[in-house]
């Protein structure tokens, strides 16, 4: 088992989960910023977290409140990005994955030009990444759209937005191309069936014939903007390649039954659908029969389906983290996963948060992408949540996540043994930062401990856990000592 030589080893962030300065140098509300912590709520209940109400969004709006709404402080990654890219380099980072918030550089995203204290920020930040030996990979969609197109459109269901989000990454090229070679288009695109207000900005008063017929209009514009941004890529910036990103919600059958095997594939199918339209540039028909017998129809305009068909994504990436089984079996037990439920697989086991370790999936996931689309692929988030606990003399012990990442390595290597293009690796959240879903600080995904509690108290001081030199060590050998 040898990794390539050149293997991009690193990790991955998200502006809105770790910068905060929400207010600070012309930065306009984002959908994170009205999105509360909820400590009274079941923090397996995934739906509860993420929904909201026009009453909600606008009450939070009117609320300096920090303390309910943790990603606008953040890590106050806005401010110590220099700390954390040297804590990076010294780890031997080759790359990390960060987001540029669409609400630093258009505040409202309706603006005709970028606010230039917005655009500087990101020049430092690239800058210092490439001072650091680190190359940046730059994710243009990561769940940070301008509240203000939400309130006034309903978000990316308004055909308006595909053009406010092409100048954003115009600017974006043009501005940050010379840094950049990779680059992907929407975080998690999937996601947007999940959890539509994070992810596209829907809000449901505002859904006229029901939310997920609004969320597969959302995410038609997703795609047709994904292509336009793809050209623009290549023709701005010659050389860069852009990728698209699927949260891979690897489901297996419950049971050997026909019947679990086949709502198995159904599932499946479903998840590499949304990857289908990038990679290939159409819509898969099952797809579309599907959406028929559910009574959901597309809007589209003329030339759409020439737009995504000639402009297709140059490679893959996905999030993993868990697996799934299904079953037709209504009391089959079910589990929370990345967002979304799942009947329990017996032979796994679970973090608190219910999800369910799977290091064999992985390698699974990734033989089934490479096989499918023959491009070249990154995993661009990996990780466990856990809860850390910090020591007398300050260390922190954390085992079970040097095991989690050793056994998932492994079975990386084992793909890249199989034949699989795997360029790099990036874990998610290589430093403490806020949960994306929950709002919270104590699951911990990081090398790197932060010193915040859930409610923003703490020194913000940063140490190094035991997995912070183990990870080291594996970039320093090329995945040759786990």
């Amino acid at each position: 088992m040898h990794f390539p030589n050149g293997f991009l080893w690193g990790g991955a962030l998200a502006a809105n989960q770790c910068e905060g300065a929400w207010r600070e140098d012309g930065k306009g509300l984002s959908v994170q910023d009205v999105q509360a912590f909820k400590p009274h709520v079941d923090q397996k209940d995934l739906k509860a977290h993420t929904a909201v109400s026009m009453d909600g969004i606008l009450s939070a709006m009117a609320d300096p409140d920090v303390t309910f709404y943790p990603k606008r402080h953040g890590i106050d990654f806005y401010h110590r990005y220099e700390e954390d890219l040297d804590l990076f380099a010294e780890m031997g980072f080759k790359l990390l994955r960060v987001s540029i918030a669409w609400t630093r550089l258009y505040p409202t995203g309706r603006e005709l030009t970028p606010n230039p204290k917005g655009v500087a920020f990101y020049h430092r930040l690239f800058t210092a990444m490439r001072e650091r030996g680190i190359e940046p990979l730059i994710t243009l969609a990561h769940y940070e759209m301008p509240v203000t197109l939400a309130l006034e459109g309903n978000g990316w269901v308004s055909r308006d937005v595909i053009g406010l989000f092409v100048r954003f990454c115009r600017t974006c090229f043009a501005e940050y191309g010379k840094y950049c070679r990779y680059w992907i288009t929407f975080n998690e695109i999937d996601s947007c069936i999940r959890h539509p207000f994070t992810t596209a900005g829907i809000i449901p008063e505002l859904c006229e014939n029901g939310e997920l017929a609004a969320c597969y209009q959302a995410l038609h514009h997703q795609f047709v903007a994904s292509a336009l941004v793809t050209k623009d890529l290549h023709e701005m910036v010659p050389g860069a390649m852009m990728g698209c990103m699927l949260t891979k919600l690897t489901v297996y059958p419950y049971t050997c039954a026909p019947a679990d095997a086949l709502a198995t594939q159904k599932r499946n199918l479903e998840n590499l659908s949304y990857t289908d339209v990038q990679v290939f540039g159409e819509y898969p028909r099952l797809i579309l029969r599907d959406l028929e017998k559910k009574g959901i129809s597309i809007a589209m305009e003329p030339g759409d389906t020439d737009i995504l068909k000639a402009n297709t994504v140059d490679y893959v990436t996905f999030s993993y983290y868990m697996s799934m089984t299904e079953s037709v079996d209504p009391n089959a037990p079910r589990t929370p996963g990345n967002t979304v439920l799942g009947v329990k697989n017996p032979y796994l086991p679970s973090s608190e948060w219910g999800w369910q370790t799977d290091p064999i999936g992985l390698r699974y996931s990734l033989i089934e992408m490479y096989d499918r689309y023959k491009k070249p692929i990154f995993v661009v988030e990996n990780g466990l949540g856990a809860r850390d606990t910090v020591e007398a003399d300050g260390s922190i012990h954390d085992s079970y996540r040097i095991d989690y990442f050793r056994r998932h390595f492994q079975e990386m290597g084992k793909a890249i043994d199989d034949g699989v293009e795997l360029l790099g690796y990036t874990s998610w959240g290589p430093i403490d930062i806020i949960s994306a879903s929950g709002n919270q600080m104590s699951k911990r995904y990081g090398f790197i401990y932060v010193d915040q509690d859930d409610y923003g108290k703490g020194t913000l001081n940063r140490s190094r856990k035991d997995s912070f030199y183990w990870y080291k060590e594996v970039i320093a050998t090329n995945g040759e000592n786990l």
